[in-house]
C-alpha cells in the first residue's frame, strides 16, 4: 500500500517553515505527519496530508519547490522492539530504509511509522510476507 507524501524543500532562513504551513493552513489542509530534515542551506519537509495533490498545487502557487513521492505507512506495536521488527522485515529483504519518521494514533495504541525505502514495491512485498499492517492513504488521513 503506497501513500502519497509531499516534500517541500526550503531554504534554510528565519520564518521559511512557518510560510510553508501557514500556506498550506490558508487552503484548510490539516497535516497528518510531517517530518523535517535539514542542512545548513536547505530542508527538506516531508508531510502526510488528505489532499496531496491540492497542498502541492497551493504550495507551487505561492513559489514553493515541492515534489510528490510515495512511502510506505505501517502500523507498529507500542511495545519494546516493535520497530524492530519492521526493520527486520526490510533487513531480511536485502532493503535499505532511506528514511523514516512516526506518530502515534490519537487512541494511542499503535504507533504509525512512515518509511520510504530504495525499492517501495520490494519494500511492500517483504512487509507482506512478514504479515506488517501497512495502512493506506484512506487508513492514513482518517487517524
Amino acid at each position: 500500500m503506497k501513500v502519497q507524501q509531499i516534500s517541500i524543500f526550503l531554504e534554510n532562513r528565519k520564518g521559511r517553515l512557518l510560510e510553508a504551513l501557514e500556506t498550506i493552513g490558508r487552503a484548510k489542509i490539516n497535516i497528518r505527519a510531517l517530518s523535517i530534515a535539514d542542512t545548513s542551506e536547505f530542508g527538506i519537509l516531508r508531510l502526510i496530508v488528505p489532499d496531496p495533490d491540492k497542498a502541492k498545487r497551493v504550495l507551487e502557487k505561492n513559489k514553493f519547490t515541492v515534489r510528490e513521492n510515495e512511502v510506505i505507512a505501517v502500523e507498529v506495536s507500542d511495545r519494546p522492539g516493535g520497530l524492530a521488527e519492521v526493520l527486520r522485515a526490510l533487513s531480511d529483504a536485502g532493503l535499505n530504509v532511506e528514511y523514516m519518521y512516526a506518530f502515534v494514533e490519537k487512541k494511542g495504541e499503535k504507533a504509525v511509522v512512515v518509511l520510504r525505502t530504495e525499492n517501495i514495491n520490494a519494500g511492500i512485498r517483504a512487509l507482506k510476507k512478514a504479515k506488517i499492517t501497512m495502512l493506506g492513504a484512506k487508513e492514513l488521513y482518517k487517524l
